[in-house]
């Protein structure tokens, strides 16, 4: 499906050896690319969300790793030199972000395909580099095949859908997961809409999902976060699909902190409550939701708003980035394989077997 935005969030530029992504940090008021030339500075971008949502998080671990061999490059030629000094960055990358997955799973893609190498390290290096542009040209077309799944789930026309955070092009290197299957969805009928929870404490759905969604001309509604029970009662609420940056085996989703809470809303109203995320979210290593570490972020996110505190001093904040919502809240897991449905387990160990 084409869309009017064309965002592409995050993209190798080979003429410079150099990441290129839009600064998340400054949307709505500003639209701005950056180059992140080391991987040190791509840590940081991770790190203080220059670029974030998971699967634009991944990209960016596959862009670090070749910005790190081409550093290390600089130093040796020593082909297993090479490899253990790439090993040490990949530790490093991996620990910008704890949650979503996708880092990790890029970042050992990467590693993985040139640890058993026979070349010289400057070959090395243009594997890296060649074979992070394609996981980046891939998360597109996985996206997009998200989108035309999740839109057959539409129930009728003129339908509403509520989403929570931002899980669209910028979330993605340029598409969407939860945002893509409104892209496809508004593409077979342009009367769909778009409720988006402004999503406190760092207001993603408020500058990120609005800016997009305007952007493609997709009628949006922006609430805040407490107000879906209200709008599910009065019937006005059509179904939710969210994004996730962590799945387990058994479909229990890790995802932004609110997300949980209105997953219960959703099934106390019977609002159908759809999950839409690449097999490369969901982390067959880790039985249940329990084991996803969760990411406890500064307080001044929750205590101030553009520099301004909103109450009052010294009080006692706590500031966890995501919560678990569990596999039995869940309708489905939308995936560029087709949707997932209950018992998860099964259903995932399936997916996995065909990919």
């Amino acid at each position: 499906m084409d869309f009017k935005s064309k965002i592409k969030t995050i993209e190798w530029i080979k003429d410079k050896n150099v990441s290129r992504m839009v600064d998340q940090l400054v949307i709505p008021y500003e639209y701005k690319l950056v180059d992140i030339t080391t991987s040190g500075d791509m840590y940081n971008a991770i790190k203080t969300m220059i670029v974030r949502g998971a699967p634009a998080i991944g990209i960016a671990g596959a862009h670090g790793m070749a910005l790190a061999a081409l550093e290390i490059a600089k130093k040796t030629q020593d082909p297993l030199v090479f490899l253990e000094q790439l090993k040490e960055k990949a530790e490093f990358l991996k620990s910008s972000r704890p949650t979503a997955v996708n880092l990790m799973w890029a970042v050992d893609k990467q590693y993985d395909y040139i640890k058993n190498c026979t070349k010289n390290v400057n070959e090395m290096v243009q594997m890296l580099i060649e074979h992070g542009i394609k996981l980046e040209n891939e998360d597109i077309e996985i996206n997009k095949k998200i989108g035309d799944h999740g839109a057959a789930l539409v129930p009728k026309k003129g339908a509403t859908i509520l989403t929570h955070c931002n899980a669209g092009a910028l979330a993605t290197v340029g598409y969407g997961t939860a945002l893509g299957v409104v892209r496809s969805a508004f593409a077979n009928d342009k009367t769909i809409q778009v409720f988006a929870d402004e999503t406190r404490p760092r207001q993603q759905g408020a500058r990120i999902t609005t800016f997009e969604l305007a952007m493609d001309g997709i009628p949006v509604t922006l609430i805040t976060d407490g107000m879906s029970g209200y709008f599910m009662n009065k019937g006005m609420i059509d179904m939710v699909v969210v994004g996730a940056d962590r799945i387990a085996a058994n479909g229990d989703t890790a995802n932004k902190i609110g997300t949980y809470n209105l997953a219960i809303v959703a099934n106390y109203h019977k609002v159908p409550f759809y999950i839409a995320a690449p097999l490369s979210t969901i982390d067959i290593a880790i039985e249940t939701g329990t084991e996803i570490p969760i990411e406890e972020r500064s307080r001044e996110e929750v205590t101030h708003i553009n520099g301004k505190r909103i109450c009052a001093e010294n009080i006692n904040v706590i500031n966890p980035g995501f919560d678990v919502t569990p596999a039995g809240l869940i309708k489905g897991i939308i995936t560029e394989k087709g949707v997932l449905y209950p018992p998860y387990e099964k259903s995932i160990r399936q997916a996995f077997n065909t990919y």
